[in-house]
């Protein structure tokens, strides 16, 4: 489907994700959020108010929808036009500012800490308190309840 090729029934008649996704593939490149919203608005023929009320719509649509992806802030793209690998991480490999060494931060939770018990391995949990083991039923929590 062409964009070109539909009339304004058709348009109207088209989800607006779907039209979204033929914006992005025509163009073939990515696009801004709010250019692909201002697309779309433009040939459904919404109003200032009606694409400020569904601007939020269409982009939890955009961002559930399998084919778009995100890669970078608020600009999207088809995820078909990314390898596996990239498209994946494609939003934050371009957050990330490349680093020249090998080595690997030490993890802060390799080491054992002294100050930490032994576990616990008899079954029941230790809160740490000066707990016993009676039980209680409405009768006797009400009892130490007045008596407190």
């Amino acid at each position: 489907m062409n964009l070109a090729e539909l009339n304004e029934e058709d348009i109207r008649e088209t989800a607006m994700v779907d039209i979204a996704y033929h914006i992005l593939r025509e163009k073939g490149e990515p696009m801004l959020y709010r250019e692909i919203m201002g697309e779309v608005a433009g040939l459904k023929g919404f109003s200032e108010e009606e694409t400020r009320s569904l601007i939020a719509q269409l982009y939890t649509e955009i961002n559930i929808d399998g084919r778009f992806i995100c890669v970078g802030k608020s600009l999207w793209g088809l995820k078909r036009w990314y390898p596996t690998e990239q498209a994946t991480d494609a939003a934050v490999a371009q957050n990330v500012k490349e680093d020249d060494s090998d080595e690997l931060e030490e993890d802060p939770f390799d080491e054992e800490d002294p100050d930490l018990e032994e576990a616990d391995t008899d079954g029941d949990e230790d809160f740490g308190g000066d707990f016993d083991d009676r039980e209680f039923d409405d009768a006797t929590l009400d009892k130490e309840e007045e008596g407190s």
